[in-house]
This record gives structure tokens, sequence and C-alpha cells, in this order.
């Protein structure tokens, strides 16, 4: 049995202001001249988790080829650059619908305090970019015997 709910045009009139002031207010949003060429206009969904003593970061690249995907960690921040070729092969004229992204990005990751940047592992494949940064000895558990 399905709850009849009242509805509330009000609301519905909040949530389009909300996403109107943002247009104006989140500076990573597309320019209008020219949105595919900004950076934000590629921006690949990442998940970020603990596997027993690391952290894993996966990152969803399809398209894109290892030469083209630059990582570098600097005052532990890992960050991830690339860019995805545009596809020259159909005049921008031609298109009905293009969703596909390309251009430049940038996603950086803070990491841990003292990871040995030495033993960080990467590795592309079938369009997933896989990191494991192992977690510095100071941020594992210990186990403490009781006596």
């Amino acid at each position: 049995m399905m709850d009849l709910i009242r509805w509330n045009p009000w609301k519905e009139l909040s949530l389009l202001r909300n996403r109107t002031h943002g247009l104006f207010t989140d500076p990573f949003l597309a320019r209008i001249d020219g949105a595919e060429n900004h950076p934000a206009a590629l921006n690949p969904a990442v998940d970020v988790f603990e596997k027993d003593d690391k952290l894993v970061i996966k990152a969803e690249l399809p398209g894109m080829d290892k030469n083209d995907i630059q990582l570098d960690v600097k005052n532990d921040v890992l960050t991830l650059r690339g860019e995805r070729k545009h596809e020259e092969e159909v005049k921008e004229d031609c298109f009905y619908c293009k969703e596909i992204a390309s251009g430049a990005f940038v996603r950086s990751f803070a990491l841990p305090g003292g990871v040995n940047a030495e033993k960080i592992l990467a590795e592309f494949k079938d369009g997933i970019l896989t990191v494991e940064v192992p977690k510095p000895e100071s941020h594992r558990p210990k186990q403490i015997r009781v006596n």
C-alpha cells in the first residue's frame, strides 16, 4: 500500500533556488564559453577505502591510456592528473548528443602523515586505476597484550 504525500510547491521552489544559487557560487562548474575544455568537465569517479594495512584509491578512467595518467606525491598529498583526448573522427556539428567528457582533470587526496612515497603501487587495468598506499607504522593498529 502506498502512502499519500501532500505535494509542497514551496519545497520545489526552494530546491530550484538552491541549485540556481550554486551556479554562481561553485567555482568548479564549467565556464559558459567552451565548457568542454574546462577541467571540471571531466571529473573521474573515485573510491577510497582501507584494506589491511593500506589505503586504496580506485579511479574510473575509461578510454584512457596509462601514458595519459600522472601520479605525484608532495607534502602528504597524492595528486592524480590526466587528460582524455578528444576524438576527432566526428565533426562537432554532426553530434546529436555528446556526453563523454574530454580534456584535462586533477584530483588530490590527503594522505596520512609519514607515508613512504617509494612504496606506493599503481596499476592501470581495464580503465581502472588502482593506487595502493601503505599506511605508516605510526598509523597502524597495535595489539597490546594484557597481563
